[in-house]
Parts: structure tokens; C-alpha cells; sequence
């Protein structure tokens, strides 16, 4: 019996550091889109591998809904709050809600408008957006030999991503390597598969003539790709751009159809995201901005990043 009640002491002893351990996480996300869904999947995966507990609630793009579920998350007094903005011009009075309240907040993917004056317990996971519309775009000047006409399809413009990869196309195509591409309209279809094809059908059938397509996001690519196909506009060689380097996108590249993206690792900004959120619970140090680096993606480098 000594032997026994001996035993089961020490593993009290044991256990208890790894209890105490468990952490409970707020996730607020914008929505649960192709490459939010991804990076919120990673997260939790990643969450259940260190014992941490997270509750996930998707907004549905809603704002309203959103500072509701970060309210909730703060009348529950979780440990950390982690938050995929579905508006970054909200994300000053959700700073302001989070920190008042002292709990750890963790932006993710979307640039907080506040970001110069984030106080210390909050930090950004995301990559770099200057970067991401600017290696795109790039690569559509080079293979246009710096001539043509292109139509942009642009994300949310709440959001600052799409502001910054819409921005990175207009500087680049003001360089002289490719002054000569002109960009004949631009429209926001909220990083939508469905609200692509319908804006490119649109253009097609006002008659509007372009030689590329750059897209804020793959969805919005893809998108585009379908309308320029049931309009019989479509070629092989016809150039299609977007972002995140995501299993559709990479296939629809495999095919022949997309021609450039831009990798931006779903799954690494949502186990940053969570590794800061740990880490500003412990009280250790985390940079403002942990950045997860964009890479272009082509067919001619394609095979690295189909697994």
C-alpha cells in the first residue's frame, strides 16, 4: 500500500507542471475561406500537439459577429487571444478591448491598422504583403516582356493585404522594365472564387480586351481562369496570376492554366500565430511582426511545392 500510495504521489508530482501547462485560447477568424481554412487547421493540429486547448469562431466576415465572439472570448478570461481580422480598420478598438482586459493578443495574416502602436503583449504573424504582389507581378511583367493590358481583381479592400498587393502591382508597373503593361480596370471581388467569375464574364462581354489577369488571391485566379474557359476566350498560354500557392492553385497549375502564384504558408502562419500566443502567456519575448516569407511559385519550380 506504501508502495502504491509512493507511486501515485509521484505521478501527481509528474503531471501537475504539464496541467497546469494547458492553455486556453480564444481564435477568432474572418471566415473559414480555402487558405484560412488551411491555416486555422494547422493551428489547431498544432494546438493539439502541445496540450493546448483553442476555441475556434469564424465570423462569416461580419465584423459586428466578431467583436461579439472577442467579447465572449474575454468574459470567458481565456489565456490569449488570437485574431484574424475581418476588417483591420476595426482592429484598433479590438486592441484597445483586448488589452484593457490584459489578456495576449496575436494578430494573424491581416495587418493591424494600429501596428506601430501595439503595445507590448501583442504581436503580428503574417508575411511580408509588400513582398507578395511585388514577386507576382514582377513575374507577369518578365514573361509579358514588359507589354500589354491587364484587368487586377482585388480582395476585400477592408482588408490591408489587398490594399498593399493592389498597391505592389501599380509600383511595379511603374518601373521602366514595365511601364508598357496598362492596367485597363481594376474591381474588388473580395477574394472570391464565385465573385471573380462573374466580374471577368462581365468584362468579356462589355468587350473589354486584355492580355492578363492578376488576382489579389488564387480563389479570385481560379475564378477568372473558369470565365476566360466558358467564354472561349481561354488559351494555354493565356496569363493568369495569384497568391497563396494554395492545392487548388498548384493544381490548376499542374494543368497548364495558372501560371504564377505566390506561396504564402498557411500552415506556418497558423502555428506562429499559436507559438506567439504561448509565448506572450509565458511573459517571454516576441517581435511585432514574425514574419513568414512569400516565394514565387511557377511552373518551372512547381514540384517543390506540390507535397
Amino acid at each position: 500500500m506504501k508502495k502504491l500510495i509512493l507511486a501515485a504521489a509521484v505521478t501527481a508530482a509528474v503531471l501537475t507542471p504539464f496541467a497546469a501547462q494547458a492553455q486556453k485560447i480564444g481564435l477568432a477568424m474572418a471566415n473559414q475561406e480555402t487558405f484560412l481554412a488551411y491555416m486555422s487547421d494547422a493551428l489547431l493540429a498544432q494546438a493539439k500537439t502541445v496540450g493546448a486547448s483553442v476555441q475556434m469562431e469564424s465570423a462569416d466576415n461580419d465584423i459586428s459577429k466578431q467583436l461579439n465572439q472577442i467579447q465572449n472570448f474575454i468574459t470567458q478570461k481565456v489565456d490569449a487571444i488570437i485574431v484574424n481580422p475581418v476588417d483591420t480598420d476595426a482592429t484598433t478598438k479590438m486592441t484597445k478591448m483586448v488589452t484593457d482586459a490584459g489578456i495576449p493578443l496575436v494578430y494573424v495574416n491581416r495587418k493591424p491598422v494600429d501596428f506601430d502602436k501595439l503595445p507590448k503583449n501583442v504581436a503580428f504573424v503574417a508575411s511580408d504583403e509588400k513582398v507578395s504582389g511585388t514577386l507576382q507581378t514582377q513575374e507577369v511583367c518578365r514573361v509579358m516582356k514588359g507589354k500589354g493590358n491587364i484587368v487586377v481583381l482585388m480582395g476585400e479592400l477592408s482588408n490591408e493585404a489587398a490594399r498593399t498587393r493592389t498597391k505592389d502591382i501599380e509600383e511595379v508597373l511603374a518601373t521602366k522594365e514595365c511601364s508598357g503593361i496598362k492596367i485597363l480596370d481594376k474591381r474588388e471581388a473580395t477574394w472570391l472564387r464565385t465573385n471573380a467569375t462573374d466580374i471577368v464574364s462581365n468584362w468579356i462581354t462589355a468587350g473589354l480586351k486584355f492580355d492578363a489577369i492578376i488576382a489579389n488571391n488564387d480563389e479570385m485566379a481560379i475564378g477568372a481562369i473558369q470565365a476566360l474557359k466558358s467564354s472561349k476566350r481561354w488559351t494555354p498560354d493565356y496569363m493568369v496570376a495569384g497568391i497563396d500557392a494554395t492545392p487548388d492553385a498548384l493544381a490548376s497549375m499542374k494543368a497548364g492554366d495558372l501560371k504564377v502564384s505566390v506561396f504564402q504558408n498557411a500552415g506556418g502562419q497558423g502555428r506562429g500565430s499559436l507559438d506567439a500566443a504561448l509565448k506572450l502567456i509565458k511573459k517571454q519575448p516576441v517581435d511585432r511582426f514574425v514574419n513568414i516569407p512569400f516565394e514565387l511559385v511557377t511552373p518551372a519550380n512547381l514540384a517543390k511545392y506540390a507535397k
